[in-house]
């Protein structure tokens, strides 16, 4: 099996002029024989002036190159697509399939025995995640890192939780425009994801509990030298990789490492996107995500991080607890210690090194969990046959169990423009409905699911009420939402058939969302349904491919022709 510089050489029609030609280019960059016989890991450098997350990016491509080379290999950095999540336009998650193509399709065209994926900020680490996958080359994943915490008037802060409670305190009159300002520029003090539970966090904890990357991986502080230290560390497991030819990732990514996986998030707190992206990352591999295990296990786990949205700290508290392992051992027999990891151990070894940090109270014992129960659900009922989803440990107790009428907005921007009308008929009780905000209505998904409170009921006091789209929610947001709603409305989904003044019941502990209309008079609404798409299937270029291709939310937003079919299937 060919190795290093002469893996995947380019056709010519002769391979020994390949060779020749590819070693006279690159000797153009200065490197000798000796560097250009040894084993190739490539290292994915996702910096960009866009991209904050990402912002120590050199700082750990250099060191994982410097372990790469201690390890005796050769490390050959190249540049993917890098996605932030407030800067990129729809949204991120419109884009991430192309990262996941263009990482991908770079691992595949370029000669490399192992690599090592850096990234964090939302889309990234699920994008580079179901690259791996579906190429299956020896992979280390190395997370960018989480902030550190800001601080405002003796109070701790974190984007982005804080930053929507703030921005929700000014929205009702209770901050000025003076002191919103102020707190813009200390929401988010260093590089890094955000320092909350939120998907960036999410994904970096289940990355490291299905063996993908180093322990701690997920929750040393970006800034931090240990996060430089653990960047050294994957490279030389990376230059191990790539002579010894595995562990790949589907030797790691197995049934009982998507369980782990699954049992973390529910224990954390973790964000609603998870779901998406690892049941994207599962439709990679021969297996497939079920949203009804993901709710079996919720039942079963309690929420023992206590972190923002859910809790009270943040990710460099979690991290000083003792991180993922230490959760991991909390667990004990929830999750499966038998998994392996990336390192050639298993989770088992993991845990019993894990730090027992004395008076922490971050990550809790079962015995005393943050929430009974884990951190999410799903729902069914008529509005949602497919599923929809809803984070409990982020929600108000008292909206679990609420009838209320809709008021319903038929698209962001029908949101945007009447939302604050001081005459909208709205109460604190009614069930705020977005539709057509689904993976092809908006399209991308937008994290629009959070509605805002309107201005008028903010000031009246009001902090939560049951909302409802398909759209997705930051997992850094908090409230009673209802998110997923699958079939989306743009493609007929019962979400198109809702009315304002209908009546809509969320029971959480049935598990159910339905829209208490008659059969017949939401078969007469159907009937009445527009024949033309909410939203025309675009020309040309890639927002044509993924108008045309991309799934529905329970099975990851993927791209359809992308979707890998088990391995029992015809």
């Amino acid at each position: 099996m060919a190795r290093g510089l002469r893996k995947g050489l380019t056709s010519y029609g002769d391979e020994g002029f390949a060779l020749f030609l590819r070693k006279a280019f690159i000797k153009a960059m200065g490197y000798s024989d000796d560097a250009l016989d040894r084993p190739i890991v490539g290292i994915t450098n996702t910096y960009s002036d866009y991209n904050p997350c990402h912002g120590n990016a050199p700082a750990l491509v250099e060191a994982v190159k410097r372990g790469v080379m201690l390890a005796g290999a050769m490390p050959m950095v190249f540049p993917t697509i890098s996605i932030h999540e407030s800067f990129a336009h729809p949204t991120s998650m419109f884009l991430r399939n192309l990262m996941a193509m263009d990482t991908e399709e770079m691992i595949r065209a370029q000669p490399m025995d192992a690599v090592v994926v850096i990234g964090g900020c939302d889309k990234t680490l699920p994008a580079q995640i179901m690259a791996a996958a579906s190429v299956d080359l020896p992979t280390v994943v190395v997370p960018v890192g989480p902030m550190v915490v800001g601080h405002h008037r003796g109070e701790v802060l974190g984007a982005c939780t804080d930053c929507r409670r703030l921005w929700s305190a000014h929205r009702a009159g209770e901050i000025d425009e003076v002191e919103i300002e102020t707190v813009n520029g200390r929401l988010a003090p260093s590089v890094g994801t955000c320092m909350v539970m939120g998907t960036a966090s999410t994904m970096a904890c289940i990355t490291e509990a299905m063996g993908l990357s180093l322990p701690m991986s997920a929750t040393i502080p970006a800034p931090h030298a240990e996060r430089i230290r653990l960047a050294e560390a994957s490279g030389k497991v990376a230059a191990k990789l790539a002579v010894e030819g595995g562990p790949r990732p589907s030797d790691l990514l197995t049934p009982k490492a998507f369980r782990n996986a699954m049992v973390v998030m529910q224990a954390i707190g973790g964000s609603t996107n998870g779901i998406v992206h690892l049941a994207a990352i599962a439709g990679r591999t021969p297996h497939r995500f079920a949203l009804q295990t993901l709710d079996e296990i919720g039942r079963e786990v309690p929420v023992l991080v206590d972190l923002k949205p859910s809790g009270a700290h943040y990710m460099e508290h979690f991290h000083h607890a003792g991180g993922v392992p230490r959760l991991l051992d909390q667990l004990g027999d929830l999750v499966d210690l038998d998994a392996p990891t990336v390192t050639g151990t298993t989770l088992r070894e993991v845990v019993a090194t894990a730090e027992d940090v004395p008076g922490q109270d971050v990550i809790r014992p079962r015995s005393a969990p943050i929430k009974a129960e884990g951190s999410m659900v799903v729902l069914h009922g008529n509005l949602a046959p497919g599923g929809a989803v809803l984070k409990q440990a982020a929600a108000t107790e008292r909206l679990l169990q609420h009838t209320g009428r809709a008021v319903v907005f038929d698209s962001v921007i029908d949101m945007a423009a009447r939302i604050d009308d001081p005459d909208l008929d709205v109460t604190a009780d009614d069930v705020l409905v977005l539709r057509n905000t689904g993976p092809k209505g908006a399209p991308g998904m937008p994290e629009a699911g959070y509605l805002p409170i309107p201005k008028k009921l903010g000031r009246q006091g009001v902090k939560d009420m049951v909302r409802i789209s398909d759209a997705r929610m930051s997992g850094t947001a908090f409230g009673t939402i209802v998110l997923h709603i699958t079939p989306e409305s743009a493609i007929g989904g019962p979400l198109a058939l809702v009315r304002t003044g209908d009546m809509i019941r969320l029971d959480v502990a049935g598990r159910r969302i339905d829209l208490l209309v008659d059969d017949e008079e939401l078969a007469r609404r159907r009937a009445n349904l527009p024949a033309e798409p909410v939203r025309p299937v675009p020309e040309r270029g890639y927002a044509r491919l993924y108008a045309q291709t991309v799934l529905q939310a329970d099975e990851g937003c993927d791209f359809d022709f992308m979707v890998r079919k088990p391995d029992n299937a015809s």
